[in-house]
């Protein structure tokens, strides 16, 4: 009697290894920009946003390219586009967002600033189960942040405008990484976004000179906020969807919330705790209603036909095998 050996649902398993990848680099880029934002802000008695941020995107262009090593002459046109345009989003990103903070409050700021995610998750995907983890983690976004109401209106466009570039940098990383191999397209768009800061970077040094101290934390906000998130977003960008990345971005907030309590003791309410839950369990039940379908197993597809198809422990036999059987079987 001839045994058949099976052979594993490969597909399956390797598009399970690889949304178990992205889920890690997502939230190994959260919690580094959430460590390198808070560090960063030490240095703005002295730096200023904008000044943070122009050392952050230095610092940005400098590792990445150094890391991604990117051939620029290489690039065609069809991938240097969305190369400029990321480059763009990176650099108005963050200082659009700082300078919200700076007017509004943080809370205001990053609620407004997670519509950017948010609408990204609700119009990549049309089905139920992600709207409703989407519509549950913008409510635990807003009971953690407790956004407090404003009129300074320069603030909250300043705050949608970051909102607009989350998203765009969301789409464009995710074709940069399509387009290009490696870290060559992060790479490339950091250095663009690190050359579009020098004018005005410079200008703030010259004008009020900063101290060792607050370069150094500057310097570190660039490595963890803006270098280690932009590389390892593009990756994890390749591994999982859009309007799943757009959902789990609301970790953001419970990742600086564990920050503040654990680093700086700020204690959280019971309101703030309930968001956390409700974005923990959004975000939960999008990596598990995300998995892709398992396929008809061999006993369905052989009732369809009339015939009885073998058992087997680790899934249904490929096409070929069960035809030859039949063949065999009917000779």
């Amino acid at each position: 009697m001839q045994h058949t050996q099976c052979e594993p649902h490969t597909p399956h398993t390797r598009r399970d290894t690889a949304r178990s990848a992205g889920v890690a680099l997502m939230l190994a880029s959260g919690s580094c920009n959430q460590l390198g934002a808070a560090v960063g802000a030490l240095a703005f008695p002295v730096l200023g946003p904008t000044g943070v941020v122009a050392v952050r995107q230095w610092i940005a262009g400098a590792v990445l390219l150094a890391v991604g090593r990117p051939r620029l002459r290489s690039f065609t046109g069809r991938q240097w586009r969305p190369v400029l345009l990321l480059a763009a989003a990176f650099a108005t990103m963050n200082l659009s967002l700082y300078s919200a903070v700076d007017r509004i409050g943080l809370g205001l700021a990053v609620t407004l600033e997670f519509l950017g995610p948010l609408a990204v998750a609700l119009l990549s995907s049309r089905r139920a189960p992600d709207l409703v983890c989407g519509a549950v983690a913008a409510v635990g976004v807003l009971a953690l942040t407790r956004p407090q109401p404003s009129t300074d209106y320069a603030g909250i466009a300043l705050a949608l405008l970051a909102a607009t570039c989350w998203a765009c940098y969301i789409l464009l990383n995710r074709t940069v990484g399509h387009r290009l191999p490696g870290a060559e397209g992060s790479a490339a768009a950091a250095g663009v976004s690190a050359l579009l800061y020098l004018p005005v970077g410079i200008t703030l040094l010259v004008v009020h000179p900063p101290t060792l101290a607050a370069l150094a934390c500057a310097a570190t906000a660039g490595m963890l906020s803006s270098a280690v998130p932009m590389l390892t977003d593009m990756l994890a960008l390749r591994r999982v969807p859009a309007h799943f990345f757009g959902i789990f971005m609301s970790v953001n907030p419970v990742l600086a919330a564990g920050a503040g309590l654990l680093v700086l003791g700020q204690s959280l309410q019971w309101s703030q705790w309930l968001g956390i839950a409700a974005i923990v369990t959004a975000n939960t039940a999008s990596v598990l209603l995300s998995r892709p379908r398992t396929t008809q197993t061999a006993v369905q597809r052989g009732s369809a036909e009339g015939t009885t198809a073998p058992t087997c422990p680790c899934g249904p036999l490929p096409t070929g095998d069960r035809r030859d059987r039949e063949n065999s079987a009917s000779t």
